[in-house]
């Protein structure tokens, strides 16, 4: 092999490469990820390897010279897209409905990157006052579902609900799930540190592998944390159990304690994070500055 020449020919290739070309990768490369990320924590994930599969057999067939093999694999796939539309259709809408849910204001580069210490105390109290009204209503078995907002856009679920806007504490949120209370069968909606809407309705999951003791306060959470990515508190009424949805994944069996510790590492430990690494970016500066000096 030529080492001289095949160096030549790939710097003529890298020199050939302009900055949209690069741009056009990284947008494939992101889309792919994205769908792959989607498609994972559904059914598709199954489909997609039954469908490597059979590409694979058919370039094999190809190769191997087998004319039947190649025909019925040729004809399959030809149908195979709108066969994956159909039988996949509630897969397909909920990975757009996420899609469509997500802000682009939530992507890194436009994320706020560190938070003052009267902001991160004021998450802590959210936090707190969330476990103790978990732990006060799962000792009565009263039943309750509490969202936290992320980065995803909420608005379509807030408006099926009524307005509270007011500041979180244990009674405000043992009241609104009060059994006589009219908002106690919805969804509360905490946003900012506060309550932004209660009674709010929820799409249900359509996963058939929930266990058959989880009513719908259960499946609601599962399926909002299907299409976004809020994190759902559940109180179960039959039982008493705290349980927690996030990511496409039930935590059940949760104490006052597990319940702030996962909160806590959802919400306040990338905050505090991010902050200390600006902190110490700042202070290598000064270093770096007063050596100059």
């Amino acid at each position: 092999m030529d080492f001289p020449k095949a160096i030549s020919s790939f710097i003529n290739i890298i020199n050939t490469i302009e900055i949209w070309d690069i741009i056009d990768v990284m947008i494939v490369t992101f889309v792919i990820y994205q769908a792959l990320t989607i498609a994972r924590k559904t059914r598709m994930a199954q489909l997609l390897k039954g469908l490597a599969v059979l590409i694979a057999v058919y370039f094999f067939a190809a190769r191997m010279g087998l004319k039947s093999v190649v025909f019925i694999l040729n004809n399959l796939l030809q149908f195979g897209f709108i066969a994956i539309i159909v039988v996949f259709q509630p897969e397909i809408r909920r990975g757009l409905e996420q899609v469509g849910r997500t802000n682009i204001f939530s992507l890194a580069m436009f994320q706020k990157k560190t938070a003052d210490e009267e902001e991160i105390e004021q998450l802590r109290k959210t936090i707190s006052a969330i476990c103790d009204s978990a732990k006060s209503m799962s000792e009565s078995h009263t039943g309750a579902l509490m969202i936290m907002e992320r980065f995803s856009n909420l608005s379509d679920i807030k408006r099926t609900g009524t307005v509270v806007n007011a500041d979180i504490t244990p009674e405000l949120i043992g009241t609104i799930f009060y059994e006589g209370s009219p908002l106690h069968d919805g969804a509360m909606i905490i946003e900012n540190n506060r309550i932004s809407c209660a009674g709010c309705v929820l799409p249900l999951s359509d996963n058939f592998q929930i266990s058959k003791d989880m009513g719908t306060r259960h499946r609601a959470a599962l399926g909002l944390s299907e299409t976004c990515d809020a994190v759902a508190i559940v109180v179960s009424e039959e039982t008493g159990i705290i349980s927690i949805a996030k990511n496409s994944v039930l935590i059940r069996n949760l104490n006052r304690q597990s319940l702030y510790n996962l909160l806590s590492k959802e919400f306040i430990e990338p905050i505090v994070n991010a902050s200390e690494k600006a902190n110490s970016k700042s202070k290598e500066g000064k270093v770096i500055a007063n050596e100059k000096e």
